[in-house]
């Protein structure tokens, strides 16, 4: 043990001497590294920033629901366009049959697009809001936050009360620094009193919830403003939560026998109603990332590759100028391991050196595109882990064959040499 710290603190300086004493050869030598390493943990820290993004965003939604639409969420739309288009939308019925029959469910939330609206507050207006008719469950469901204000009473929502939600933007533009709750809009000539702004959206790369320029109004206002019949092609959703300790395969097999039965289907008839899941679109994104990484390793090896010929250079140099060293160091009784070992460590230190550039460079790079990108890029510890263990197995594979070659050499042949 005490050779191999002695052998191990010594390789550790003549890496540092050979950096110092060929400074343009080392250089150019451990600039392949760098750039395959920055290449590499580059791309895959920026594709984990980005999915952590995206995975982010339904993690808010949960893992627990299941969402009743036309279409599957696994499958290209345009293969089956009007396949899809001639199923029914999900309409209220439906998510009255639900809420009457399935057992297994714990939240239950019907809502329409409805259309792009005008409002009116005063002598300020703001055209092309959207605006969605829900149920009651919609908040608890879909995790809506407020700014300000709150949601329905269960009174307000029974008796569709003149009472509406409008997003960050909206109110914004509408009201300025002025507190909008209590005060009314105009809606459809409709006089509505707001009861909450809806927070911000966040900088999530897939917007699940982005109320900003939406307007939201109960279901039962919504059949007193406007006609609610499901015309819209992909307007209406219903969201089912699965009570605590029923799996979604469950809930999914309870609410295929109630949505048959609601939509009056032969046994032999196919569904027209799809029942989708995040976990689906979880699959397709990390099938996709999956694909950008590799694309990431395959451009970063080229540099890898050309990196590792260097280091491997000049380990053949090194250990050439050296020759007559290792043949006195056999001669006096050192092993051939010890001769391996020593020429092995050295070429793994000037790999660290040129693994550890790479990865102070794409920390330069990930700070500057942090401040101008939608959302956070992060160079996690895992990837500094992984870019440092390559740049390891980089020096072992680039110096084993020159350290390897000369410790097997005759003693007296070379110290001749």
């Amino acid at each position: 043990m005490i050779t191999f710290l002695k052998v191990f603190r010594e390789s550790i300086a003549q890496a540092f001497q050979q950096l110092k004493a060929n400074k343009l050869r080392s250089f150019l030598s451990l600039l392949g590294i760098s750039i395959g390493i920055f290449c590499i943990i580059g791309v895959q820290s920026a594709v984990d920033s980005l999915e952590a993004n995206i995975k982010g965003s339904f993690d808010k939604l949960g893992d627990d629901v299941v969402y009743i639409n036309k279409i599957p969420w696994d499958e290209d739309p345009g293969k089956n366009f009007w396949k899809y288009q001639r199923r029914p939308n999900p309409d209220f019925k439906d998510f009255q049959a639900i809420q009457a029959k399935v057992k297994s469910a714990d939240l239950i939330d019907y809502h329409l697009f409805i259309g792009m609206k005008t409002i009116k507050h005063k002598s300020s207006s703001v055209d092309r809001v959207f605006l969605v008719a829900a149920t009651y469950d919609f908040d608890r469901l879909l995790n809506v936050n407020f700014e300000k204000g709150r949601w329905y009473s269960p009174t307000e929502y029974h008796y569709g009360a003149d009472k509406v939600l409008i997003g960050h933007t909206v109110a914004e533009e509408l009201f300025g620094d002025t507190d909008p709750i209590g005060k009314k809009i105009t809606l459809s000539g409709r006089k509505l009193e707001v009861i909450a702004v809806i927070e911000k959206a966040g900088q999530d790369i897939l917007q699940i919830m982005n109320f900003d320029e939406g307007v939201l109004i109960s279901y039962e206002l919504a059949k007193k403003m406007v006609n609610v019949k499901p015309n819209h092609p992909f307007g209406t959703t219903i969201d089912v939560k699965a009570k605590e300790g029923v799996s979604l395969d469950q809930l999914k097999d309870e609410l295929t026998g109630v949505m048959r039965t609601q939509r009056r289907l032969r046994p032999k008839e196919s569904n027209n109603f799809a029942l989708n899941s995040l976990s689906l679109l979880s699959g397709i994104i990390e099938g996709f990332f999956g694909a950008l990484n590799k694309v990431g390793i395959f451009i970063g090896g080229f540099a890898i590759f050309v990196g590792m010929f260097s280091v491997a250079n000049i380990m053949f140099v090194s250990v050439k100028e050296r020759t007559g060293m290792i043949g006195i160091k056999k001669a006096l009784g050192a092993k051939k391991y010890i001769i391996l070992l020593e020429f092995l460590v050295e070429a793994v230190i000037l790999c660290i050196i040129g693994g550890a550039v790479g990865l102070g460079i794409i920390q330069g790079v990930v700070a500057l595109l942090s401040s101008a990108m939608p959302f956070d890029l992060v160079l996690s510890s895992n990837n500094i882990i992984w870019g440092l263990s390559l740049s390891i197995v980089i020096g072992i594979v680039s110096g084993f064959i020159p350290a390897w070659q000369d410790a097997g050499m005759d003693p007296v042949e070379a110290m001749r040499k």
